[in-house]
């Protein structure tokens, strides 16, 4: 009979799993709403990504929410004021990200690359700090270019948007058009 010794895990054994722990499970947080939210279902625990640019503007009011008619579009990129993306990993799952616009325009697109995402809203806030809620109420979007909401001119400050990917990698941009 073979005598089993305990096996003893070194620093760097340990160091090593509990990296490896940590990336299968990054930290979650409860989406932060502010009064007169529109949305009233729970929303979902999310990993927050930090915007990458200031946020100058909080939101003071709330418009009526608009639900996301999945309404796809074609744009002439000459027409882009601003773009930006994120990246969305299945393994972050739920995840919170804002987009910083600062910028004026017409309408804002939606963009979905790579695999779909499970969208639960974007809240569009305005220099004035009224902020428009878009509910797609956990919306399975497929690749595409889509309509998110008509700005008519105003400036739009930031767009925070809580979302997943559905496969392995998705990317989701946001661009404002003239």
């Amino acid at each position: 009979m073979t005598s089993m010794k305990p096996k003893l895990l070194t620093v760097t054994g340990l160091a090593l799993v509990l990296a490896v722990a940590a990336e299968a499970r990054p930290p979650r947080k409860v989406v932060v709403v502010h009064t007169g939210f529109p949305i009233h279902r729970p929303l979902p625990h999310v990993v927050v990504h930090p915007p990458r640019v200031s946020v100058h503007v909080t939101v003071r009011a709330f418009l009526p929410p608009l639900v996301f008619g999945a309404t796809v579009v074609t744009y002439r990129p000459e027409l882009v004021v601003w773009e930006d993306a994120e990246t969305l990993t299945r393994r972050e799952g739920w995840t919170e990200f804002t987009l910083g616009v600062d910028g004026r325009g017409r309408e804002l697109l939606f963009s979905v690359h790579g695999a779909a995402v499970k969208v639960n809203f974007a809240e569009v806030v305005f220099e004035n700090g009224e902020a428009q809620v878009v509910d797609f109420n956990e919306k399975v979007v497929t690749p595409g270019t889509y309509r998110l909401l008509a700005v008519s001119g105003r400036k739009v400050d930031h767009v925070r948007m809580v979302a997943k990917a559905v496969g392995a990698t998705s990317r989701v941009s946001l661009a404002l058009a003239k």
